[in-house]
């Protein structure tokens, strides 16, 4: 077989290399793995592939056998694990989770409507007078960063800046396929810029969630300073950059298919399941990293305790098993079920906050910009081995 761990080819002859170019357009490779080789051993990366939707929940849901303990990140940042939402197994994860979602769920998402709106209009004006522009670096992130800093209480830094910092974070060294100084330098930078934030906030409390995490108590617990740095820099990475490239993927989507924006423009209504099934078709976060905890076995592989496994998500989201015509993108479609945003005790956190934000975003855009184009300017993707995410998205008003 393809993925049998003992037999497996050379890197040059990899079905899918982790560290390769792959996300120009992955979906070929995993729709090859999904049928020749669900359990596939990746030689050069030294880790499993799943990438059928069954495995890949039952996976993300059994943490008792797939954990996330050593890290989510197929790259890990060093001294992250143990310490974030997506890094830690039950019973820690329930008690951090359960602190973060009090200070986060204290207001619901409409107090987020207004400003969302105002940073959008006010990019709007701008690309108006540009015509041609960078739908990442002069829309999707300022509104990210606008409404994402306004909701923590940090203070207002240049969208520009931000971005860089947390792409670099989340990015990939392609040459020494795994993480360099650079990258963790960009990482501390924002634990540091966080840190002096916290601080802060323990002198003069505000009505912010930096202020509600360092504050959270249940039953007399309440979050380490390691905690609070760490679930306020994921809150930040997946606000910032997480968010803004879903944004600006979902509306790549309704570039290429003008018959679903026509629709959006025509009937906002119909937004928010262009978004579901943007989110099903072209998730940002593609890949994730579990570690076995019990030895499994599965289509015929012995996974063994320590072995290291990808969750594909954006494959698991095009499985015909669980998605009729699953390379088709139909806004009609009801996509229950998919893992955009993971599932199991790592479903994410924000995910409500994400879509009200797109939802608002991508109204406020398409009333005042219903046709645009790709320039046709070439642009490439972050090099990440999780996260697939443009660098930039040169459209033009038509």
């Amino acid at each position: 077989m393809l993925d049998h761990k003992a037999g497996a080819g050379a890197p040059e002859d990899e079905i899918f290399d982790v560290y390769s170019d792959i996300d120009r357009d992955p979906f070929g490779r995993y729709a090859r793995l999904r049928e020749e080789a669900p359990c596939y051993w990746s030689k050069s990366g030294q880790i499993w592939v799943l990438t059928r939707y069954e495995d890949v929940l039952r996976a993300a849901q059994d943490w008792e056998t797939f954990s996330s303990a050593q890290g989510n990140l197929i790259d890990e940042i060093p001294g992250r694990a143990g310490g974030t939402l997506g890094t830690t197994d039950p019973p820690r994860h329930d008690r951090l989770r359960s602190l973060a979602q009090a200070a986060f769920m204290k207001k619901n998402n409409e107090h987020l409507a207004q400003p969302t709106r105002d940073i959008a209009n006010a990019a709007i004006d701008r690309i108006l007078e540009l015509r041609r522009f960078d739908y990442i670096a002069d829309y999707s992130s300022l509104i990210t960063v606008g409404v994402l800093f306004r909701l923590l209480g940090l203070p207002e830094q240049h969208p520009a800046e931000i971005r860089d910092k947390v792409v670099l974070s989340i990015s990939t060294d392609r040459k020494t396929r795994g993480r360099n100084a650079e990258l963790d330098a960009a990482f501390q930078w924002i634990i540091d810029f966080i840190s002096r934030e916290v601080t802060e906030r323990r002198k003069h409390p505000q009505d912010d969630l930096v202020t509600r995490l360092a504050e959270a108590e249940i039953d007399g617990d309440r979050l380490t300073e390691r905690e609070i740095l760490l679930t306020t820099s994921t809150f930040v990475m997946a606000g910032v950059e997480s968010l803004s490239s879903f944004m600006s993927v979902f509306m790549l989507n309704l570039h290429d298919h003008p018959q679903a924006r026509a629709r959006c423009v025509a009937d906002p209504a119909m937004i928010p399941k262009a978004i579901e099934e943007s989110l099903r078709l072209n998730t940002s976060a593609q890949r994730f990293k579990r570690v076995v905890a019990k030895e499994t076995q599965l289509h015929g592989q012995t996974l063994k305790v320590g072995d290291k496994v990808i969750l594909a998500y954006g494959a698991a989201n095009r499985d015909w098993r669980k998605f009729p015509n699953p390379d088709v993108y139909d806004i009609d479609r009801n996509p229950q079920g998919h893992v955009g945003f993971g599932s199991g005790k790592h479903f994410c956190l924000g995910s409500q906050m994400a879509r009200f934000i797109t939802q608002i975003a991508s109204e406020t855009f398409l009333a005042r910009i219903p046709d645009f184009r790709l320039t046709g300017e070439p642009f490439d993707w972050v090099p990440s081995s999780n996260f697939r995410s443009p660098k930039k998205l040169p459209f033009e008003i038509v």
